[in-house]
């Protein structure tokens, strides 16, 4: 590590120190200060967990409350997003422990464990191409993300939506770094296949005419032979 980069990490401790005592003493603002710096990364963590919207966000309000009441124990043995982790982490585990007891004593009937898809706008039509195909292809990886096994998926968004290193993963995890590195790898693997069958069966539709547009000509040209 260079001097530059030293001390840019000194003076992001530094702060960090700061803001965690301004919140022990009570001062609110600095706890928004805190939830925005962090909203993100803590966000895509509870979702890459719960695969579901509103079950993240809820998790994620939780772990915050839990990290007000228990912010003095702070200590900063690890970087404060790593412990703001562990408690999203911990949060959503716990969430999907009772959702596992519940089920196992009453049942849901109907119940769909797919996850839920982002709506598209009403009006699709109303948008450029390039926002509408990036639309499609988010909703796309998202759900072929949900599909991963969770250690997959949660390694996949802290390396590559997050760009954490291995170190940081490793650390927010609590798994080794090879482990980081063999479930990334996999995760990449198993969604190049998925997108490229998904491809794949794109390409067989590529000029699709049939259908309505299939009966509309033949019915045009026997008209026209009388």
């Amino acid at each position: 590590m260079t001097n530059s980069e030293t001390a840019h990490s000194r003076r992001g401790d530094d702060d960090e120190a700061s803001i965690v005592r301004r919140i022990v003493a009570g001062d609110r603002s600095a706890f928004e200060l805190l939830m925005r710096r962090h909203n993100r990364r803590l966000y895509r963590l509870a979702r890459a967990i719960l695969r579901n919207d509103t079950e993240a966000e809820d998790a994620l309000q939780e772990a915050y409350l839990s990290a007000y009441r228990s912010i003095g124990q702070f200590r900063g043995d690890a970087a404060l997003s790593t412990w703001l982790s562990r408690l999203v982490l911990n949060e959503c585990l716990g969430r999907r422990r009772r959702a596992a007891r519940r089920q196992n004593v009453i049942p849901i009937s109907g119940s769909n464990s797919e996850p839920e898809m982002h709506a598209m706008p009403a009006r699709d039509a109303d948008l450029p191409d390039e926002i509408l195909g990036r639309a499609q292809m988010r909703a796309l990886l998202e759900r072929r993300l949900d599909e991963l096994p969770e250690s997959f998926r949660v390694a996949f968004v802290l390396r590559e939506v997050e760009e954490m290193t291995v170190e940081e993963t490793a650390e927010c995890l609590g798994v080794p770094e090879a482990t980081v590195r063999s479930r990334h790898f996999r995760a990449r693997s198993l969604l190049r296949e998925a997108l490229a069958h998904e491809m794949d069966l794109a390409e067989r539709e590529v000029y699709e005419f049939g259908g309505a547009n299939c009966d509309r000509v033949i019915a045009r040209v026997m008209a026209r032979l009388g």
